[in-house]
């Protein structure tokens, strides 16, 4: 028996028992489908991830304080640190500084009232992290100077406190019952960092009227310091600039642990990469799981199929039918039931992944990788669940199968 032979006997056998061969399919097709629906958005997730960090800025730096194991009170980075910072006599290799101090508080206009994010910060900002303006204009070295009472809003911010269409500018808003007018609103920026749910306002502004805590020192905390290196280029430079810096005026002896941390944008990403990935990777681990429950699935229902079967091996072993035929016609009928199974739930996997993409916001990312995956897996699987049973049965005495009732 040739193999295309094989193959039409084992379709036909599968034929008959149409009902049984759908729900021996169906762990593969929940296995797959899961498989590529969890990876492709997980894949997603983490493209997204890092498309939004990279457009936050080119050749990002963040400088935010950290607390040593065995201080006796919290780390805190100061103006004056930021003043240091941007010194380019200390710090030569960058190009912008911009400290930042953030609080939540209720933003009401009219009738309506909303708990948002206020940023006091510096007009760097907006050119650190590419902040583009919708309307308006952002914070000015004027409005620092000034501590004036203005705020830029974000695009999200905007949707919740006016009407579409509604004019913004000029407009007057409360910040924790301090009146601000509106000057500026940014462009959608997207991503997870929260920029566009974010209210921006001088630095000076929010430290005189809002976030009034100073230091022992009688210096006003910032929460993050953020830089931007001259080029992609001196970015580590900036990054060990930064660190020397700090730790000259922190007063750190050699040996002993920073009381800030320095990231740059490239490590950023390589972090969110790393946790993406692992978290993608642990969704397919337990997708993968159904598969395994369907190849055991699998198997079953052959051995099943071969006991069922005992008298036509006979019967077929008795003309002349080989060992290899036979052992070959339940492989085959085997990869077929999980190759089938396999095609149908990567169709399911693909239009899961464009739901799930649809309903959280993100594209999702189907390769035909992923599907290639997914079918070489399935077929695997076929040929490793199902060969026991096929040994099994070519494995039988013709006699007994005969006898067999």
């Amino acid at each position: 028996m040739n193999i295309w032979e094989s193959l039409r006997t084992s379709l036909s056998a599968i034929g008959s028992n149409k009902m049984r061969s759908i729900l021996t399919m169906l762990g593969i097709i929940i296995g797959v489908g899961a498989v590529i629906a969890l990876s492709s958005v997980g894949a997603g997730v983490e493209t997204m991830v890092s498309d939004t960090i990279s457009d936050i800025g080119s050749n990002l730096i963040y400088i935010q304080a950290s607390t040593p194991e065995d201080a006796t009170s919290p780390a805190q980075l100061t103006m004056a640190d930021a003043e240091t910072i941007g010194d380019p006599f200390n710090v030569p290799a960058i190009s912008a500084v911009a400290p930042s101090t953030s609080g939540g508080a209720l933003v009401t206009i009219d009738d309506k009232s909303e708990n948002l994010t206020i940023t006091g910060t510096t007009p760097e900002l907006a050119e650190i992290n590419n902040l583009d303006l919708a309307l308006g204009s952002f914070v000015t070295n004027t409005d620092i100077d000034d501590a004036a009472r203005v705020a830029v809003i974000g695009s999200e911010v905007y949707e919740q406190l006016f009407d579409d269409g509604e004019y913004p500018i000029d407009r007057v808003v409360s910040i924790d019952s301090t009146r601000f007018t509106i000057i500026g609103v940014l462009d959608e920026k997207g991503g997870m960092l929260g920029q566009d749910s974010t209210v921006y306002i001088p630095i000076t502004t929010a430290q005189a009227r809002l976030f009034t805590q100073r230091t022992l020192s009688g210096d006003y905390p910032v929460n993050t310091i953020a830089a931007m290196a001259a080029s992609e280029e001196l970015a580590p430079t900036a990054v060990a600039q930064i660190e020397t810096t700090l730790r000259d005026t922190h007063g750190i002896d050699t040996g002993d642990e920073d009381d800030f941390r320095v990231t740059s944008q490239e490590e950023i990403l390589e972090m969110s990469s790393d946790v993406t990935s692992v978290i993608t990777a642990f969704l397919s681990i337990v997708a993968g799981i159904s598969l395994l429950v369907g190849g055991i699935g699998i198997m079953n229902i052959m051995l099943v199929t071969v006991t069922e079967r005992t008298r036509e091996i006979g019967i077929r072993k008795a003309i002349g039918a080989t060992k290899t035929a036979i052992l070959s016609q339940f492989v085959i009928e085997a990869v077929v039931l999980t190759l089938t199974g396999g095609i149908i739930g990567a169709i399911i996997g693909i239009a899961a992944a464009t739901l799930l993409s649809g309903a959280i916001g993100i594209a999702a990312s189907v390769t035909v990788g992923t599907i290639a995956l997914a079918a070489g897996i399935s077929t695997a699987i076929g040929l490793v669940f199902g060969t026991y049973p096929a040994m099994r049965a070519a494995n039988l005495r013709p006699i007994e199968a005969l006898r067999y009732e």
